[in-house]
């Protein structure tokens, strides 16, 4: 075959029955590792994915000079781009701003280089995990407030039987590892159960800097979690820097590339 089909290239023609998004999350500008970086950047330009999806904790301290590095990366990609806030993107050091106005500069970025995302195949609904105070430490763990997860639930209702397949994307994973003690998202089962019952299909998150790929079930509701790991220099568990490529079919099928900046470290724990 010549590779095209009714006079149309046959790789494009795959394409448009396909969304392609980039996920990634935990890129810690201040602490990034900029190899791994430079290969995303490769591939994004190479690949042209339909958005790039960051699942939060773009700086490690919330500093202005880590906004801005970020907002030089992430605008310089060429392709539509999708942010989450997490725990780091909060200020550190001023508590001012953090208790009065927390996401300030988060906005400031969101505004310049990033916004929503739809295509023919995919919706992608926002959850806020992050609080900037919570009743326990360390307060870098998630939590999901009532009112952001009545805003997320709103959004989805907008999509009831849309027919396309909706991902909800988070900072921190919403349930616990499977068979694990608890779950360490404040909320995270309620608002499990909740957005699968509100016809969720899948959910992203980054926070643990480990590559999530598992079908979980509350009751009769079942949803797929999607994690990212990490783009910093901040390891953890033997787990190198990797990140998610996911392919969204028309029927909804989700097929989920993991991509490693080296091998994982079965001895660590």
């Amino acid at each position: 075959m010549s590779g095209t089909l009714y006079g149309q290239p046959f790789a494009a023609m795959c394409q448009a029955m396909s969304t392609r998004l980039f996920h990634i999350s935990d890129i810690h500008f201040g602490v990034e590792n900029r190899l791994a970086l430079g290969e995303v950047e490769t591939a994004v330009k190479r690949e042209k994915p339909d958005a790039l999806v960051c699942t939060g904790d773009l700086t490690q301290r919330a500093k202005h000079r880590e906004y801005a590095a970020a907002a030089d990366w992430f605008g310089g990609l060429g392709v539509p781009v999708w942010l989450n806030a997490g725990n780091h993107d909060m200020p550190y050091y001023n508590l001012y701003e953090r208790f009065t106005d927390p996401y300030r500069r988060f906005r400031t970025l969101e505004q310049k280089v990033a916004g929503g995302f739809e295509s023919d195949h995919v919706v992608l609904v926002p959850l806020k995990t992050t609080v900037r105070a919570q009743p326990r430490f360390p307060w870098s763990d998630g939590m999901v407030m009532r009112s952001a997860l009545e805003a997320t639930l709103a959004r989805l209702s907008q999509y009831k039987d849309d027919g396309r397949t909706i991902i909800v994307a988070a900072h921190h994973p919403l349930l616990g590892p499977e068979g694990g003690n608890g779950n360490p998202t404040i909320g995270g089962d309620r608002a499990f159960a909740a957005i699968a019952a509100a016809g969720a299909d899948a959910v992203l998150s980054g926070h643990i800097h480990q590559p999530v790929n598992e079908v979980r079930a509350m009751g009769a509701n079942r949803m797929r979690m999607l994690g990212a790991g990490t783009l910093s220099t901040r390891l953890r568990h033997g787990e190198p820097a990797s990140y998610q490529v996911l392919t969204v079919g028309r029927g909804g099928e989700i097929d989920a590339e993991l991509r490693r900046f080296g091998p994982a470290d079965p001895q660590s724990s």
